[in-house]
């Protein structure tokens, strides 16, 4: 029997397996291989998230930052640069650093799984019977949708592809009246055009007429015509998936674990699915560990992680909110007026204030292991801060509402002064 199984070989169950490799259990993933092509725009902060999860081979696919366009409220620019993710080679190298690791990454669909507290029995399509104490569920979009969830609005995203001439590689977004696109083109010429829209939208076409709507849609871009040859304007390969947000209100049980897109689906527009993926894989080692190591912290493991979890989904829902609410020029259209609301009026980033900075005991990673610890609540980390570069602030805000900061702050050496000083000055304090 295996120690932990984890279903899903992408950036959240590979940093999962990893993790859990350096804590001395036996690790074994199962994985389809994806079943269409994409490419995805990331940020410098994702590569730098692969490479502190040890995914140096995947970090190191990336293509070099390209241009980005962006054409959205009327108003054009092209400041902003992102790296072009190929997700076949990207997948690939995910693999590739799990067999460097030593991990076994086993190609197989799974048919069923049955779990109870003893453990978990996991059938596979080739007729193999896997069993495991811990599961661990990265399966993405695509996990099943068991127990109660939180969904956004339905979203429908119609990927197309088609390859043109070799050449200089690029991306950009635009704003529609019943939706948006995003676009890219890679270097050896392999083209992506993805159109989100309502899931409900009446002039949607029947399937089969789906490629010609998107040819129909993309000629009607400037856009396209910019960054496209000839071909983008004739009928491409169509991929259909759901981009609807949902959050999972039981990341966890006491012997399984939901992670990535498995545990919290954001909505492409806030440009975080792999960052969000890798930050709930990172804290999952951490959190498995405690459950099967020290069962008495139960309970407190699974808050910690369903809370961030559900603090991680808000705070990109509200990003996308923001920037949907960005663009002005249809407030009336279903699309647009749902989505610039959802899933809250919360600010995205509360106004700091010092009043309101207050201590409290919650769960923290307190090396391999969840722990409870004093930490301090802001407007802005409602989760609570447990320590500044090993600085513990909780100490320093109960001098500071004793009126004993200066005592305190004088028991620092000069360079945890100087950041403590700074964090308070953050928050709103004004000596």
């Amino acid at each position: 029997m295996t120690d932990v199984l984890i279903l899903g070989a992408g950036p959240a169950g590979a940093a999962v397996a990893l993790g859990l490799q350096r804590l001395g259990f036996g690790v074994r993933l199962v994985s389809e291989w994806r079943r269409f092509a994409a490419v995805e725009g990331v940020s410098q902060r994702v590569l730098e998230g692969l490479r502190q999860a040890g995914l140096s081979q995947a970090q190191a696919s990336a293509a070099a930052p390209s241009p980005r366009r962006v054409q959205w409220n009327g108003e054009g620019q092209s400041i902003n640069q992102e790296c072009l993710l190929d997700r076949p080679r990207f997948d690939a190298a995910l693999r590739d650093d799990l067999r460097q690791a030593g991990i076994e990454v086993l190609e197989a669909r799974v048919l069923k799984v049955e779990s109870g507290d003893s453990g978990h029995r996991v059938q596979l399509d080739g007729g193999e019977v896997l069993s495991a104490d811990f599961l661990v569920e990265a399966r993405g979009r695509s996990a099943p949708l068991a127990g109660g969830r939180l969904r956004g609005p339905e979203t429908l995203s119609l990927l197309n592809q088609w390859r043109d001439a070799p050449g200089r590689p690029g991306s950009a977004v635009e704003s529609l009246p019943d939706g948006w696109a995003w676009m890219a083109r890679l270097d050896d010429g392999r083209c992506y055009w993805q159109i989100t829209l309502d899931a409900a939208a009446r002039d949607l076409p029947p399937r089969d007429l789906l490629a010609d709507y998107c040819a129909q849609r993309r000629r009607q871009s400037s856009l396209v015509g910019e960054l496209f040859g000839d071909a983008a304007l004739q009928a491409a390969s169509l991929h259909a998936r759901s981009s609807t947000a949902i959050l999972f209100h039981e990341a966890s049980g006491p012997n399984w674990l939901r992670v990535g897109d498995a545990a919290m689906a954001v909505d492409p527009l806030s440009g975080n699915g792999i960052f969000q993926s890798l930050s709930s894989a990172l804290q999952a080692p951490a959190v498995i560990n405690t459950l099967l190591r020290n069962p008495e912290r139960a309970e407190l493991a699974r808050r910690f992680h369903q809370r961030r979890v559900e603090h991680l989904f808000h705070r990109f829902a509200r990003t996308g909110r923001d920037f949907y609410a960005l663009e002005q020029r249809w407030p009336d259209q279903p699309f647009w007026r749902e989505r610039s609301t959802w899933p809250d009026a919360e600010p995205l980033h509360a106004e700091a204030d010092i009043g309101r900075l207050r201590v409290e005991r919650a769960p923290v990673i307190q090396g391999d292991l969840i722990e409870e610890r004093e930490v301090v609540i802001t407007a802005d980390q409602p989760l609570g801060v447990w320590h500044l570069d090993g600085t513990e602030l909780a100490p320093i805000v109960r001098a500071l509402q004793a009126g004993r900061l200066g005592e305190a702050l004088a028991g620092l050496a000069p360079e945890a002064r100087r950041k403590v000083q700074g964090w308070l000055l953050a928050q709103g304090y004004r000596p």
